[in-house]
């Protein structure tokens, strides 16, 4: 059993999609509990976030970095950073943008070292990109080829309903259920 939670923000929903795909990947984990905190709300949360045996942070790429609410959360934890209350817990992130590629990785990138500068653990995508030799991935996770963390892109016309494609919200899902059953091995190094 593992409790996870997820911290993103969301600007237009399509991030927010992703951040329940992962919350539904975690609960896939016999016994692990997932609890969703939108940045905006995450005042009213620490205590949640220094209990929780991993955090999974979610934010979109905006001009090649996450988004300023998620930059405001981030530098709202420097309150607590001495104390390192995040110390060996495991984190992981995710992002979406409306381009593919959208400098994405920079976001992951930041994430991972906001991670590291709280001491945390940090748990990269196990899977190897998607291939294809006409472009066509016929459902194979990892789309967009990332090794850090989950990448998604949702075509900015589209509504959350509709965007991110089923294939990335099965990622972030997969994403979730592995943080989850790492969190439980490390609290139980025997399984």
């Amino acid at each position: 059993m593992s409790n996870v939670v997820v911290v993103y923000h969301s600007g237009y929903g399509h991030t927010r999609v992703m951040a329940e795909a992962v919350a539904q990947g975690v609960e896939r984990h016999l016994g692990s509990a997932c609890q969703l905190i939108p940045v905006e709300d995450v005042h009213d949360q620490w205590e949640c976030l220094h209990q929780a045996d991993a955090i999974i942070f979610g934010a979109p790429t905006y001009m090649g970095s996450a988004s300023a609410s998620f930059k405001g959360f981030m530098e709202d934890t420097a309150s607590f950073y001495l104390a390192q209350p995040w110390r060996d817990k495991l984190a992981a992130g995710f992002t979406n943008s409306g381009c593919l590629c959208g400098d994405k990785l920079n976001t992951l990138l930041q994430m991972a070292v906001f991670a590291a500068q709280h001491s945390m653990i940090w748990v990269g995508l196990d899977l190897l990109p998607a291939r294809s030799s006409t472009g066509i991935f016929d459902g194979q996770l990892n789309r967009l080829g990332s090794s850090l963390g989950v990448m998604a892109q949702s075509n900015v016309e589209q509504s959350p309903e509709h965007a991110p494609p089923l294939v990335d919200r099965r990622t972030a899902a997969h994403l979730g259920e592995r943080v989850a059953r790492l969190a439980e091995r490390m609290g139980h190094p025997s399984i």
